[in-house]
């Protein structure tokens, strides 16, 4: 079923899982009550939010409240949008608790007029997942008469084969089309403009090849350490943090052939096919095409920061990555011969995420110049933080003679700084509302990461990294570096 983009005052209960956490409170209160000001939800709706805790109705409302004065600016209609939200002290793994929360379901659904649309969002940590949606069908809170939808959250198993069975577990009571698997980065404004940029301008789509691109780099990184998730991150670290999902989509947002139509199953086959088609390591190409790292100690923004090591709830002789660079190769028709370079990394020298597409050089240099090099030909589309997009090209310089010089043209986005992440949660939200799945995670693009993932993490688990092997304020270990200038290129750092 497609909803048009444009349908608004959807009817519907969304019931909130792990409502008294961080998620739900820096992000999926403040993105529904944006929401509803800006009349994209009306009075047929109705928040549940669940936790162990023992609140009351009024208590659970004060801190909501809040929690969006606190994000968002403009709370007009706060109080009108608060009636709308209940709280439910709740077991997850108590069958018997999912009755009360049945017949509250049931009565909130007649109070608002909510026709049996039902949304759940789990926003808890992945091992209650299939215990959840387990408890969901036999309670008997899926059998509903309009659509029933499951929200989660990364990280969706920790190799192919718990993804798998998690997956199965999931499947006993949703269809795959009802598995909405959120991955936030697809929420970003300028990530969903890549398709826009690609398929929509005449200057782009025909050179958008391997006949004009000589390699295209994505980074993401960040300034900060890992501040007080040192225990979630030890057991994920920056392959399957970063990598396995939102570094992989976005290099499937860049490669995919233009899809047949926008419904969002056309636009995931696309994406199916490129992550099918990245070449699959074999062990001992790992090293060549993969590098691994851990921040040491050193200075981010003139300050002076601890090592990975030395943080809270890290092991002192951890080997989880903080850092991960690497080579992916795509064989198909379009890309092939054209590598694709993925960074990420914490207390890296800025926060940015950013995408450099660098086109080949002409086949001959202007008057047979050969021992000038000319400046390379740039698409660089910032995603974070001074969203838009530039071109880098070669003008004449103004003297005699024929010199060139780089000439920059941007587009930044107006100043309202429109990357706040509420953003995101609040497109995709509104998007699995409207039934819309275009920017989730299909389980067929997930099996083909986890797959290409899983031979480069069981590689590394097998050797001894020597880490730490970055300065903490730095672009990542000098291998990084390697990886580029063995193919002749170079990250494009500090470029804007």
């Amino acid at each position: 079923m497609n909803l048009s983009k444009h349908s608004k005052h959807i009817p519907c209960l969304i019931t909130i899982f792990g409502a008294t956490g961080d998620l739900s409170h820096r992000k999926l209160f403040p993105s529904l009550f944006h929401l509803f000001q800006q009349d994209n939800l009306d009075e047929h709706i109705a928040i549940i939010g669940i936790g162990r805790r023992d609140y009351t109705n009024e208590v659970f409302r004060e801190q909501v409240k809040s929690s969006i004065q606190k994000h968002v600016k403009d709370t007009d209609q706060i109080d009108a949008f608060m009636e709308h939200v209940y709280y439910f002290k709740h077991d997850v793994s108590d069958e018997q608790s999912y009755d009360s929360l049945l017949s509250f379901s049931n009565e909130l659904d007649s109070q608002y007029q909510l026709k049996g649309n039902r949304l759940f969002y789990l926003a808890m940590a992945p091992q209650f997942f299939g215990i959840i949606s387990d408890y969901l069908k036999s309670s008997g809170l899926t059998d509903t008469t309009g659509f029933k939808r499951l929200v989660i959250e990364k990280p969706f198993g920790s190799d192919l084969k718990s993804a798998e069975q998690l997956n199965n577990q999931l499947r006993r009571s949703f269809k795959e089309e009802e598995i909405y698997r959120i991955d936030h980065y697809l929420g970003k404004d300028m990530v969903q403009n890549i398709e826009v940029l690609r398929f929509s301008n005449a200057m782009f789509e025909p050179l958008w090849n391997n006949k004009y691109i000589s390699n295209i780099q994505v980074t993401s990184s960040e300034v900060l350490g890992v501040e007080d998730r040192g225990g979630y991150y030890e057991s994920s670290g920056a392959l399957k943090d970063m990598v396995q999902n939102h570094m992989l989509q976005m290099v499937a947002l860049l490669a995919m052939e233009a899809p047949i139509s926008l419904n969002s199953e056309d636009i995931r086959a696309e994406k199916v096919k490129v992550l099918k088609s990245l070449r699959q390591l074999d062990p001992q190409e790992v090293k060549q095409n993969f590098v691994r790292g851990q921040y040491d100690e050193g200075f981010v923004e003139g300050e002076k920061v601890i090592a990975y090591r030395d943080e809270d709830r890290v092991a002192e002789d951890s080997n989880t990555p903080t850092f991960v660079s690497g080579r992916l190769t795509i064989d198909n028709f379009r890309w092939a011969g054209v590598p694709f370079y993925i960074r990420t990394g914490k207390r890296m020298k800025s926060k940015s995420i950013q995408v450099v597409v660098e086109f080949k050089e002409v086949p001959m240099n202007l008057y047979y110049q050969t021992d000038k090099l000319l400046d390379s030909n740039l698409l660089v589309i910032n995603i974070q933080p001074n969203e838009g997009i530039s071109l880098h090209l070669n003008a004449k310089k103004n003297i005699q003679g024929i010199d060139t010089e780089p000439v920059q043209l941007s587009y930044a986005m107006s100043a309202q700084d429109k990357m706040n992440t509420v953003d995101a949660y609040e497109n995709l939200l509104f998007d699995c509302l409207k039934g819309d799945a275009t920017n989730f995670t299909h389980w067929e693009e997930l099996k083909s990461t986890w797959k290409f993932v899983d031979v480069i993490q069981d590689e590394w688990t097998m050797n001894e990294p020597n880490f730490p092997n970055y300065e903490s304020g730095t672009n990542g270990p000098l291998e990084s570096d390697l990886l580029l200038s063995r193919d002749g290129n170079h990250w494009w750092d500090d470029i804007q």
